[in-house]
């Protein structure tokens, strides 16, 4: 025994330090043992850590000194859209501001124009490598110039600065873009994305500085609801010209008003501005069976360019279908919290209901956990249907969005040699993450047999991911933006995996050799054009395309010289060479390396803002004197529509605080999302600095003992 006297406070704290080790390390494992009961880990080391990086403040509770409107001015042309977005950055604060805003683009967009208006003068936007666009825009904001940037974050993500706005002073960036309008069953449709969701960033893709900067550069605030819904308004307006009689003209998710007749119609939001917290979609088929527009060409810099838009003919299954093998992940993270889950549920139970009994079938949900309802894909009687039904109903929005581990548990094929079965994944979710190119990864190395079919939950899913992993995955994708669609989406969705699908596709070119894109030539559904772009030193002779569909061969020639003229293919094929790129590094075909530098030639070839290329604008007149403060401010999003803004950031928005001075907007604020699991590890630290503490303090005793 210690005098104890002498050892009192050392005995304490070495008691405390042990007491508390051992309480620590006893609720660990309880807890651990309940989260393993429940649910599979999705990464030893990111249990617990289910953190969304924000850049800035992560959640704003006060106006914006920089006000922001938004108009879109779209022109569609057949089968291509060109999209002039004009924001106006209005300074209502008494410094001078450098402000950035991150919006979203169509997933297949391409944005080539840039345009800044200060007072009477105009700008034009150069294209440049991105780095050295960066050291423009950043060498004029310091001298005091007006200047504007274009970044691409994702190929469906970009983001506007502005440096050098004068207080009281507006400043107009315009962008031009150009995207196709997707055709399916008939429908023709174009999306124009007005809001990026929230997006999380699993803890284990942040590894080094590169990843951290590229988390962050997904991310923005988000406004509180408090705020209202007024602080980035966006008006919209559409010239439809689709060469041919529109007919159903409808927006599912806004009230527009349709102005003129014939093939060529005016459509305009019916309340003039809308809040930017939902897409826009507008929809339209054709008022005769067969529109013949499909054939495009463009001839620039001595090069030949097509875009030739091919649909099989749909055909009833010959027979009965196989059996087959049904997996169906949902996302049950917090982003899907409110309207989303609920949609996400109503579109299982729908798909549910359309097994039959030779079908086998699993469900799995994730969040930052994830669980299995079978350990393995069980036969579809009545009663594993009920399981699923009750599992599908239990399910509630919270936590983190690991989708890596579910998308991995998903391509686990048991037997993958087997061809007397059909293996489908059903994926339903909002996508709105950081770590996209894992998804992409992940399908190249392990996709098999199966095929995936991806669903888009939401007000404002991030489409970029759904259609890759579509393509990657040899399926096609789909959105379902409010409950009401859910029985249309998923019988049109489920009606096309029941169709023969047109695979083994070869393509042929008579009289012309031409560069084709996509090189990976997907399997095309029922109702679904097959759109390929090609580049070559002339156009004549004809193209081919053949396949199989079921068990019978299929064939269509097109004849080249009756392509039309329209000056966006160009851009158009070498958007879709980018694709192409990143691909073949997501399947490791080719390095990092090699693809940003194909990626950078494409972009400064055809003037196209991508990952390695962006549009800078300087106005070479200083206008922020020498010694004038510039403040920084990053413009808060809305939340998307119909998400549920306490399920996602829970009760942290009351201590987020207002934006502070943006000087330090580059430094990344972690905020934990809602998780299933303790932060132990820290609890653990300060359990075994309390016991060093002791131990130090007893070896200082015994050494003055033996001193004395």
């Amino acid at each position: 025994m210690f005098p104890l006297p002498i050892h009192r406070e050392v005995r304490q704290r070495m008691t405390l330090g042990f007491i508390l080790l051992l309480a620590i390390l006893a609720g660990c494992l309880f807890a651990s043992r309940l989260i393993a009961a429940d649910s599979e880990p999705t990464d030893p080391d990111a249990i617990g850590s289910g953190t969304l990086l924000l850049r800035g403040k992560g959640v704003t509770d006060a106006m914006p000194a920089m006000r922001l409107g938004t108009d879109m001015d779209v022109t569609i042309s057949g089968q291509m859209a060109r999209v002039r977005v004009t924001q106006a950055f209005r300074n209502s604060s008494a410094n001078w501001m450098e402000a950035t805003y991150l919006y979203p683009l169509p997933e297949d967009g391409a944005v080539d124009s840039l345009k800044m208006v200060v007072g009477q003068r105009v700008v034009i936007g150069q294209i440049k490598r991105r780095e050295e666009a960066r050291a423009i825009y950043e060498k004029a904001r310091d001298a005091g110039q007006k200047a504007g940037l274009v970044e691409s974050e994702r190929p469906n993500m970009f983001r506007n600065s502005v440096a050098n706005v004068a207080p009281g002073e507006t400043v107009v960036i315009a962008i031009e873009y150009q995207a196709p309008v997707r055709q399916l069953g008939g429908e023709y449709a174009l999306r124009l994305p007005l809001v990026v969701g929230p997006r999380y960033v699993p803890p284990h893709s942040v590894t080094d500085a590169k990843s951290a900067a590229d988390a962050q550069s997904v991310i923005a605030p988000i406004a509180t609801p408090a705020l209202g819904k007024d602080i980035n308004p966006v008006s919209i307006t559409v010239h439809l010209a689709p060469g041919f009689l529109p007919a159903n003209l409808i927006s599912p998710y806004h009230r527009i008003a349709t102005e003129g007749a014939g093939d060529v119609r005016t459509i305009r939001l019916a309340e003039g501005q809308v809040p930017a917290d939902r897409d826009f979609e507008l929809r339209w088929r054709s008022a005769s069976a067969d529109p013949t527009i499909g054939l495009f060409r463009q001839v620039i810099n001595g090069s030949a360019y097509l875009m030739a838009s091919i649909t099989p003919p749909t055909r009833e299954p010959v027979g009965t279908m196989p059996p087959r093998e049904m997996i169906f992940v949902i996302d049950n993270s917090g982003s899907m919290g409110g309207q989303s889950i609920v949609a996400a549920q109503e579109s299982l139970q729908y798909a549910l209901g359309t097994l039959r009994p030779q079908d086998n079938f699993n469900i799995i949900r994730f969040d930052d956990t994830m669980t299995r309802l079978f350990d393995q894909p069980v036969r579809a009687t009545a009663d594993q249907v009920a399981v699923a039904r009750r599992f599908t109903d239990g399910l509630t929005a919270d936590g983190g969005t690991e989708m890596l581990p579910a998308l991995n548990a998903a391509l686990e094929d048991a037997r993958p040699d087997d061809r007397s079965t059909v293996r489908q994944i059903i994926f339903l979710t909002d996508g709105d993450l950081s770590n996209e190119k894992e998804m992409m990864q992940a399908i190249a190395a392990k996709a098999g047999r199966s095929h995936l079919f991806m669903v888009g939950i939401g007000s404002a899913p991030n489409m970029y991911l759904m259609r890759r992993m579509a393509e990657a995955g040899r399926g096609t994708y789909t959105n379902i933006g409010s409950g009401e669609e859910v029985a249309a989406k998923m019988t049109a969705l489920l009606d096309r995996l029941k169709s023969p699908v047109l695979r083994d596709i070869n393509i042929t070119a008579q009289g012309a050799a031409l560069d084709i894109t996509p090189r990976r030539l997907p399997d095309i559904y029922a109702g679904e054009p097959l759109v390929l772009l090609g580049k070559g030193s002339e156009l004549n002779g004809k193209l081919t395309v053949s396949g199989m569909i079921g068990d019978r061969p299929w064939s269509q020639t097109v004849d080249l010289s009756a392509a039309l003229e329209s000056p966006t293919v160009a851009k158009a094929w070498a958007n879709r060479r980018i694709a192409d790129v990143e691909a073949a590094r997501s399947s490791g075909e080719t390095d990092d390396a090699t693809a940003d530098e194909a990626v950078a030639q494409l972009g400064l070839t055809y003037g196209i803002v991508t990952g390695q290329t962006s549009l800078v604008a300087v106005d070479e007149t200083p206008a922020r004197r020498a010694g004038a403060r510039l403040t920084r401010e990053e413009l808060p999003l809305l939340l998307p529509a119909g998400w549920d803004f306490d399920a996602l950031f829970g009760g942290q928005a009351d201590h987020m605080g207002k934006p502070a001075d943006m000087g330090d907007a580059d430094q990344p604020q972690a905020m934990d999302l809602p998780q299933t699991a303790t932060n132990y590890a820290t609890l653990i630290g300060q359990g075994v600095l309390l016991m060093l503490i002791g131990l130090v303090g007893l070896v200082a005793t015994r050494r003055r003992e033996a001193q004395a």
